[in-house]
Parts: C-alpha cells; structure tokens; sequence
C-alpha cells in the first residue's frame, strides 16, 4: 500500500522542520561544557534523553534484542544507531537494523532524525529537546522486516537529573498514512548508578496505534568500563496488548571525532 498524499506531506513538513532547526541550532550557543569524549548511551531503554553528541564527534549503538512472540516463534534484531553532533545542541542519528525471524535474515528499516536540545535547566521541563525524523520503508513488510510504508515523526524529550537518578520522559507521534492515522509513543525512564561502574535502568513504555494500545517495563543492569563506552542488558515485560517478552544486550561506544577541530569552532 502506498503512502497517502497526506503522509508524503507530513514528511515534507517533518524534514524542513528538521533543516530549520539544524540551522537554529548551529546559530545558538550556551550549551553547557561538558567531556565531548564521554559516551551517553541511549540504549537500552525505548526513550532517549535531551543530551547530545558534542559538535564534530561521532558515536554509535548497538545491540541484540531476542523477541519471543510465543513458544514456536521469536525474532532477533540487532538495532543500531549511528550519531553525528552537528551543532553544540544538535545531533543527526541515523539508524538501521537487522532481522532475523522465521522467514529468514534481512536488513529492517531505515530512520533519520535530528535532536535538537532547545531548553537547559528550564523550570518543568528540565533539559528539553524534540527530535524530528523521517523512516524510509528500506525493509520487507512481506517477511516482517519493515513497515513498507514511510513515516514522519516527531519525539519530544524532557530530562532531569535528580542527584545521581537520571529522569527522561518522551512523548511521540508517527504519521505513517497521513492525519488522522497516527501512531503514538509514551515512556518513563530512571537510570542510576548501583556501585562503581554498574548501573541500573527502568523503564515504562507504551504504544498507541491502529491495532490498539501496548504497555510494558524494561529493566536490567548497566556496566560502564570507560567514560567512552558503555554496555547492558537485561528484559522487557508486556503488561497490556501485543508487546511481547524479549531479552537485549548491547554496547555504546563514543568513538571520537569525523570532524577536525577547526570545522567545529
């Protein structure tokens, strides 16, 4: 099925948004300093926070997430996230996958967005930021390795420290046919240290879409070695509609600088 012409507009709309604010944020300064070689995982949790890749530097996300859809069937994905920071509260990140089910082994969908920090230390919202992006239909819907349609979407961020708990709370909308057809995103997440390098994360999630509402929690602990690099693990339990239980793990890694130093002034 084709997208509609109300879903190639909503496109349009998410992609010249995501240029203008590339071009705000490129203009904006203030960002608070911080060690541009220190990772800031994303994973594992379904929300992401307000912070972004230092301008110049690139780092990336991976993992392995196991799907168990019930006692004879399960699906393997190996989300990844590439990050690129293209202004001193602006990110490009650009993801893919791969799925492996019982249909057999291919690459998933393809996403773009641009996070764009907008507010530091704001009353309520904290740190806010919104992230704009655009999912081509590069996967097979036929053997369930894609939507088959694009998507424009849109994710609003607020983080918030509270003493060594991180707080991050998103609210999305996917546009994958065009208004009124929509799908819609919520999560809750708290992160913080347990002793030395080892953390922990919890999580609630939730969907909202055409084949109705989804809810969930995700926890597991984290391990982090070097400022530079991360890694997790740990389960997700549904609690409403078709989320199936999984089991994840993955690494974060910032790996250091695409541009050089006087590119980024």
């Amino acid at each position: 099925m084709a997208p509609s012409t109300h879903g190639g507009e909503v496109n349009r709309i998410a992609l010249s948004v995501a240029i203008l604010l590339i071009v705000s944020a490129a203009a904006s300064g203030g960002a608070q300093p911080r060690d541009p070689h220190a990772v800031q995982p994303e994973r594992p949790t379904v929300a992401t926070h307000a912070g972004t890749v230092a301008p110049g530097w690139f780092e990336f996300e991976t993992g392995v997430e196991r799907d168990h859809l019930d006692r004879s069937s399960s699906t393997f994905s190996t989300p990844t996230v590439f990050k690129f920071g293209i202004a001193p509260r602006a990110q490009l990140s650009l993801g893919a996958t791969i799925v492996n089910n019982d249909w057999g082994t291919g690459a998933g969908d393809l996403f773009l967005g641009v996070k764009v920090r907008l507010l530091e230390d704001a009353p309520v919202v904290g740190d806010f930021a919104i992230l704009p992006s655009i999912t081509f239909p590069t996967g097979s819907p036929r053997l369930g390795f894609g939507s088959g349609q694009r998507q424009g979407g849109l994710l609003f961020i607020s983080s918030h420290d509270f003493g060594d708990v991180a707080m991050d709370i998103n609210l999305g909308y996917d546009a994958p046919h065009g208004w009124p057809s929509h799908a819609s995103l919520w999560t809750v997440s708290l992160g913080g240290p347990i002793r030395g390098r080892l953390g922990w994360t919890l999580e609630s999630f939730g969907f909202n879409d055409d084949d109705g509402r989804t809810a969930a929690i995700l926890a597991g602990p984290t391990y982090q070695p070097a400022k530079w690099l991360s890694f997790d693990t740990g389960l997700i339990v549904p609690l409403h509609g078709s989320q199936p239980h999984a089991l994840y793990a993955g690494t974060v890694c910032n790996v250091g600088r695409f541009l050089p130093a006087r590119m980024t002034r």
